[in-house]
C-alpha cells in the first residue's frame, strides 16, 4: 500500500476536504463552495470555502470533472483523507462488531463460516466481499531420498519444520542406475538453497525429468490446499454507477473468479493505481489479515469504487478478521 507524502493541510483545508469526500461518497455529485456551506453549516463564507477548494485543487487533492462543474476528490485526495482525516466508524460498523462478538463456531465446515461472514460484509457495505481460506507457508525442501521398488520410484521428502512426505512415481525404464547419482546431485543443489534444474547433468535426464515434474506437482498441490476464496456481493458492485460499463469490469470479474489472491497484496487500504494489478486501478481495496491456530494466514477484504465509506469498510474488515482469529485460534 502506498502513502502519498504531502505537507500537513491547514485546518480549513482539512475540513473542506473531509466534507467534500463525504458529500461525493453520499451523492456522487461534484460539489461547490455554496453547497458545502449550506449542507454542512460551515462557519465560513462561500468565498473562504472556495479559496480552500482552490488550494486543495492546486495540491491535486480535488479535481474538476468539467470546467463548469464543482469539484470531486482525486485519488490522491482519497489517500490524504484515509491517512489523515478518517472519522470514527459509523453505527453500522459498530453494530456488526457487537453482532460478531457473540458469534460462536456453529458451522460444520470452514466455508460455511466464511460465506456467512462474507455475506454480512457485503450486506453492510454494498461492496464486493472476499475472504480467503487460511494458507500456511509452504515448507522448503531440505533433503530427499530416492528408492527403487520394482517399477516404482519412492521419493521421501524432508521439508521445513520437520515435515516429511513421500511420492510414489513410475520409474522410467533403465533409469535405476541414475538414482544414486541423481540423489547426490539434488543434495548438493539443496545445500545451495534451491534446485537449479538447468544444471542437471545430461546423463541424469531420464530420472531427473520425472523427479522435477513430481516435485513441481507436489508444490502446486501444497499451494492449492489453502488457496481459494469465498466472494459475495458482485451484484452490489455491478450496481455502483462507476461500474455501469460492464466491459470495463470484465478484468476485475475474471480476477475474482480465477486468481482472487492477486487482489490482496498486503493488509491496508489500496486506492486506484496504488494497487499493483491493473484490474483494480479504478477501485479501492480495504484489507485485513487473520491467523488461524495452525499458523495459516487468510485475508478479509472489501472491493469497491474509490468513492467508498472507508471508515466503515476498514472497521468492518477488521471486525471480521478478529472474529475469525478468535474462532479459528
Amino acid at each position: 500500500m502506498q502513502s502519498v507524502s504531502t505537507r500537513p493541510l491547514p485546518p480549513r483545508q482539512q475540513e473542506v476536504l473531509q466534507l467534500a469526500v463525504r458529500h461525493y461518497v453520499d451523492t456522487m455529485e461534484p460539489v461547490g463552495s455554496q453547497t458545502l456551506v449550506r449542507r454542512f453549516g460551515l462557519q465560513a463564507s462561500p468565498a473562504t470555502v472556495r479559496s480552500a477548494m482552490g488550494a486543495l485543487e492546486q495540491r491535486g487533492l480535488l479535481t474538476q470533472p468539467h470546467p463548469s462543474a464543482g469539484r470531486i476528490p482525486s485519488q490522491q485526495g482519497y489517500r490524504t483523507y484515509v491517512d489523515q482525516l478518517l472519522p470514527p466508524p459509523g453505527a453500522a460498523a459498530l453494530q456488526l462488531e457487537r453482532e460478531l462478538t457473540g458469534l460462536s463456531l456453529q458451522w460444520a465446515a470452514l466455508d460455511d463460516l466464511l460465506l456467512h461472514l462474507s455475506r454480512r460484509l457485503a450486506d453492510l457495505t454494498g461492496l464486493l466481499s472476499l475472504i480467503t481460506r487460511p494458507q500456511r507457508h509452504q515448507p522448503q525442501l531440505q533433503a530427499l531420498r530416492l528408492v527403487a521398488s520394482g517399477e516404482r520410484l519412492l521419493v521421501f521428502l524432508v521439508e521445513g519444520g520437520a515435515t516429511a512426505s513421500s511420492l510414489n512415481l513410475r520409474l522410467p525404464a533403465q533409469a535405476e542406475p541414475e538414482l544414486e547419482p541423481l540423489e547426490r546431485w539434488v543434495s548438493g543443489q539443496l545445500q545451495g538453497g534451491a534446485i537449479d534444474w538447468s544444471c542437471l547433468p545430461s546423463h541424469l535426464g531420464s530420472s531427473g525429468a520425472v523427479l522435477r515434474q513430481a516435485l513441481a506437482s507436489h508444490g502446486q498441490s501444497r499451494h492449492l490446499e489453502g488457496e481459494g476464496a469465498v466472494t459475495t456481493g458482485l451484484a452490489g458492485l455491478l450496481a455502483q454507477p462507476e461500474f455501469s460499463q460492464t466491459l470495463s469490469l470484465r478484468p476485475l470479474v475474471e480476477l475474482v473468479e480465477d486468481a482472487p489472491q492477486q487482489l490482496l497484496p498486503q493488509p491496508g487500504i489500496w486506492i486506484g493505481a496504488e494497487h499493483p494489478h491493473r484490474a483494480l486501478h479504478q477501485c479501492a481495496v480495504v484489507q485485513a489479515n487473520y491467523r488461524s491456530g495452525d499458523g495459516g494466514i487468510g485475508q478479509v477484504a472489501l472491493v469497491g469504487p474509490m468513492r467508498m465509506a472507508y471508515a466503515t469498510a476498514r472497521a468492518a474488515v477488521r471486525s471480521v478478521a478478529q472474529v475469525l482469529e478468535r474462532l479459528l485460534g
